[in-house]
């Protein structure tokens, strides 16, 4: 990192993944130009799970090259006296999985709709029952992470 006054430590940027409202995560194609996608995620501990269709680009990257880049940033408000940017954000090194368990797809959506729509349990609870064969869900295992805020 090169601006180490803004460098934050891991239980930072944990945080930071945890509060986010989307991330972008990076992955490489096959003719080894970048790909990059927002999307929802939940973290576990040390995974962070997130849910696609069971075809397209994203997949067909991390089938081939499993390793992937996730950008979160948790809050971001202009300065503009100081002409800057308010904000925390951790970058996520790790290794993507195609999650196939029944059981833990199902844990996956739970934790997801918990996060994002953590009024709609009966709700939530259909949908996974009715549609977790058709859904994709994918676990990032964290290799590394760093945070970065500036306040």
């Amino acid at each position: 990192m090169r601006r180490h006054d803004r460098e934050q430590s891991r239980e930072f940027a944990l945080q930071a993944v945890d509060e986010c409202g989307y991330a972008a995560l990076g992955t490489v194609n096959a003719d080894g130009t970048p790909y990059c996608v927002p999307l929802t995620i939940v973290r576990e501990g040390e995974n962070i799970y997130f849910h696609c269709a069971l075809a397209g680009q994203k997949l067909d990257n991390l089938r081939r090259q499993p390793r992937v880049s996730l950008c979160c940033v948790s809050r971001a408000r202009a300065v503009q006296e100081t002409l800057s940017i308010d904000y925390a954000s951790a970058v996520v090194e790790g290794l993507a999985e195609e999650v196939t368990d029944p059981e833990e797809k199902a844990h996956a959506l739970r934790i997801l709709c918990a996060r994002y729509a953590p009024e709609n349990g009966e709700g939530a609870e259909n949908c996974i029952r009715r549609d977790t064969q058709k859904t994709g869900i994918v676990r990032i295992r964290i290799l590394s992470i760093t945070g970065k805020a500036n306040r």
